[in-house]
């Protein structure tokens, strides 16, 4: 008889056979800045999560390169008078956003920090694009996208991450970064990004929701996967270093695909929704909260994303040191 359970019959041996490990080296801590100090603003619908001033942020930012964690996305949260259509304080040389991100490069300089290009928190329709009588702008978003990347940039930026979804806008970006002499700053672009159910948490922590209509006008129906390989082939085409799927959890099989047909680094964002669906169930009893975590994280690594965002990656470098 051909036993399998042979492979099984301890831990070591398990260990010995595994085919997929997550590692903390593969994980991104997203983090929400804010202006302002002594801010550590609890996020309700993220259990764990918190709203950061810079002053309260750099000690959180040490606990975590302690525990290994080096990589980190930086998310703004801004104040609804700092909003206009042209999302112009994006930037602006007084952003507290661009100061932080050179204030944290100086403090840990051997840190990956990783932006937000979209207008959404910045723009007072709450839209990843110009709004112009209700009609989000491919065009002429564009060149908003490549300033914000340029000041990010110059703050001290290591890889921008185009999250708007406009069409073109990886080219773009990247032409206009080698024109400012970026040419060592990469590109993470949100190239499967699709119009999720799951993001509710996030635009809680930014108060960046649309004020009117929805982003299915450029974000990717939930119904489609091989479109996503015609938006892998222009974002690759176009010169990005990384290819993210977003959400991870429900879109497997697209980060799958995406690693067997594509030869740069795949990301995978566990998303906002997909953390706190895990903490209500384990709030109430119905999970295991650590182990199935780890179940989904593995699962994420399983189906072939090189690099995770995840809010989870602070609990989990705890919970493997």
């Amino acid at each position: 008889m051909i036993r399998p359970r042979r492979n099984r019959k301890s831990g070591t041996v398990r260990s010995m056979v595994r085919e997929t490990a997550v590692s903390v080296n593969d994980l991104i801590y997203p983090l929400f800045l804010v202006d302002g100090k002594q801010i550590a603003d609890p996020i309700l619908s993220l259990p764990g999560q918190n709203r950061w001033s810079l002053d309260m942020l750099l000690p959180e930012l040490e606990s975590c390169v302690k525990l290994g964690i080096n990589s980190f996305v930086l998310f703004p949260g801004l104040d609804d008078s700092l909003k206009d259509a042209d999302a112009s304080y994006s930037y602006n040389e007084r952003n507290f956003y661009l100061k932080a991100i050179s204030a944290i490069k100086k403090e840990f300089p051997d840190s990956c920090l990783i932006s937000d290009v979209a207008m959404d928190p910045y723009s007072s329709d709450g839209h990843d694009g110009l709004v112009v009588d209700g009609k989000i702008l491919n065009d002429e978003t564009l060149p908003i996208l490549a300033k914000m990347a340029i000041a990010q940039a110059d703050a001290g930026i290591d890889i921008i991450g185009p999250s708007d979804m406009m069409d073109g806008r990886v080219e773009y970006i990247r032409e206009e970064l080698d024109a400012h002499g970026h040419e060592e700053v990469s590109i993470m672009s949100y190239t499967a990004k699709y119009a999720s159910a799951f993001y509710g948490p996030f635009r809680d922590a930014l108060d960046s929701a649309p004020k009117s209509g929805d982003k299915k006008s450029y974000q990717m129906d939930p119904g489609n996967k091989y479109e996503a390989i015609r938006e892998a082939e222009l974002d690759e085409s176009e010169g990005a270093d990384f290819l993210m799927v977003k959400p991870a959890l429900c879109y497997l099989d697209i980060i799958h695909m995406l690693k067997k047909d594509f030869n740069i680094p795949i990301a995978a964002y566990n998303v906002s929704g997909e953390y706190a669906m895990l903490k209500a169930a384990a709030q109430n009893g119905w999970l295991d909260y650590n182990d199935s975590m780890q179940e989904m994280l593995l699962s994420i690594k399983r189906a072939g994303a090189d690099v995770i965002l995840t809010y989870a990656a602070k609990e989990f470098a705890l919970l493997n040191k």
